[in-house]
């Protein structure tokens, strides 16, 4: 099983997809329990949502389930929002605060280690240099990092979460104006949600690249899965929701291959 796979573009936009895989080794499924064999926390049909939206983007997506290890949490085990609920390096719950794993199989240390090794690693080698590549050749690279989540999780946030969820940890992982694009898209997006660093303000991945001084930026798309699937198991593709939604997206990676083709990012930043 591949740990990751790269679909590889010539434009300067790199699509980051670490929580759309369902692979779960033989010897970690068994240790799962009924409730975390349904592996409900996956960003389900992500690449599928984003497939086509940019022909020359690059793809770097992980098939690894987030319960093997989440590609998107600090290797360090730091966590992201202090004093709010989430999940961990190798989740012990899921999203609703129920555990996934059969009592007394939960992983050990030198295991979550040994997963860092074997999953996390990896996609983040093959990311980075992706990153690299892109801006080797464009002068700028921006990391657009594809996510979603179930609309309703009282564990994790009050209410219903708007549908478009944009991150760039209060700015600080990209250009004011890679923010301002992808920010003003969904905020003209209609008949849909929005807001700006909200209950997700971007995840370990935003946060360790975007570095727009010098020419990494960085940024999340969160999005709530009402807007293109069922929110309960089967977790079916919805195409009457998905074809509504995908235009917007295509918008905002359109916007953003512009801006970084314009030069107008590199002007700004450290390389020129």
């Amino acid at each position: 099983m591949q740990v990751f796979s790269i679909d590889r573009g010539d434009g300067p936009i790199v699509l980051g997809q670490p929580h759309g895989g369902t692979h779960v080794p033989e010897p970690v499924a068994e240790r799962l329990n009924d409730n975390g064999r349904g592996l409900a926390d996956t960003d389900w049909h992500i690449n599928r949502l984003y497939k086509g939206l940019l022909g020359d983007a690059t793809v770097v997506q992980s098939h690894i389930h987030r319960y093997v290890i989440d590609a998107n949490r600090d290797p360090s085990g730091v966590t992201l929002y202090p004093g709010q609920n989430t999940t961990t390096l190798v989740p012990l719950t899921d999203f609703d605060g129920k555990p996934i794993w059969v009592d007394g199989q939960e992983p050990s240390t030198d295991e979550v280690e040994d997963r860092r090794q074997k999953y996390h690693a990896p996609y983040h080698a093959a990311l980075e240099q992706e990153l690299a590549r892109v801006r080797a050749k464009h002068g700028v690279a921006i990391l657009f990092d594809c996510h979603s989540i179930r609309s309703l999780i009282p564990f994790l946030f009050d209410g219903e979460l708007p549908v478009f969820n944009t991150g760039t940890n209060n700015g600080a992982t990209c250009d004011a104006a890679v923010e301002h694009a992808v920010h003003e898209t969904a905020a003209k997006a209609t008949g849909f949600t929005s807001v700006l660093n909200g209950r997700f303000k971007g995840g370990w991945t935003t946060r360790n690249y975007g570095r727009p001084d010098e020419g990494f930026h960085a940024i999340q798309m969160e999005l709530s899965q009402r807007a293109y699937m069922t929110e309960a198991a089967p977790w079916n593709y919805r195409d009457d929701r998905a074809d509504t939604l995908r235009p917007h997206l295509k918008n905002m990676l359109e916007r953003l291959r512009d801006l970084a083709l314009s030069g107008a990012l590199t002007e700004k930043g450290a390389l020129k």
